[in-house]
């Protein structure tokens, strides 16, 4: 949940006047901080309440979203859902998927959360669907081939999130170092080279580049 590019008064400033995460989440939160030694990757509440917003004003049938940790982000991607729609989130690590499904377990949605476990790059290719809506949130030197595996089945008007675009503020500096960093500054110009989409880069927690496609 670090705020590496923002000042943290401004930070706490805008969680205070931004919505407030229900019972659930925070339930979510207080685990992954309490327990999770990674905690600092839960996308903590203003982003969550941005990803809900999102999903709320697109309304997506179908979203894809790939790197679920312990659940958080995919419970806020999935209060927008149609009422017909689906969500499906892979996650890599057996011990964070198998702690997701009892948050998810728990929702009102839990019958339009589909979890896999394992390989997304394997996944992906057998999911037959087409998507409204994409948060990409895993290893960072995948990033170009996640978004060039989803976009080609990514419906027009769609949207692709791509999450840690700032990576800690390390894409900043003159010098990019660390193959992270690098893999995420790649990214980031190769999305802007798209003439496929269109693309803004938001400043909220470690950088969020939302990407329409035409």
């Amino acid at each position: 949940m670090t705020q590496a590019h923002l000042n943290p008064a401004a930070a706490a400033y805008a969680e205070q006047f931004s919505g407030i995460q229900d019972m659930l989440l925070q339930e979510v939160a207080d685990y992954t901080c309490r327990e999770h030694p990674h905690a600092h990757m839960l996308s903590g509440r203003l982003q969550g309440r941005l990803l809900a917003m999102l999903s709320r004003m697109i309304r997506p049938l179908r979203v894809l979203e790939i790197g679920t940790f312990t659940g958080y982000s995919a419970l806020c991607l999935a209060e927008g859902l149609n009422e017909a729609g689906l969500l499906y989130t892979i996650e890599v690590r057996e011990e964070d998927a198998k702690k997701a499904q009892g948050f998810f377990n728990k929702s009102a949605v839990k019958d339009r959360i589909k979890l896999h476990t394992g390989n997304a790059l394997e996944i992906i290719p057998e999911l037959h669907e087409s998507w409204d809506m994409v948060f990409i949130d895993a290893d960072k030197v995948n990033y170009i081939t996640y978004y060039e595996m989803v976009l080609p089945r990514l419906n027009p008007g769609g949207v692709i999130i791509a999450d840690n675009v700032l990576f800690h503020g390390q894409v900043l500096g003159e010098k990019i170092e660390g193959k992270n960093a690098k893999a995420i500054h790649a990214f980031n110009e190769y999305v802007k080279r798209d003439n496929r989409v269109s693309q803004v880069l938001l400043t909220v927690r470690d950088g969020l580049m939302l990407i329409m496609k035409k």
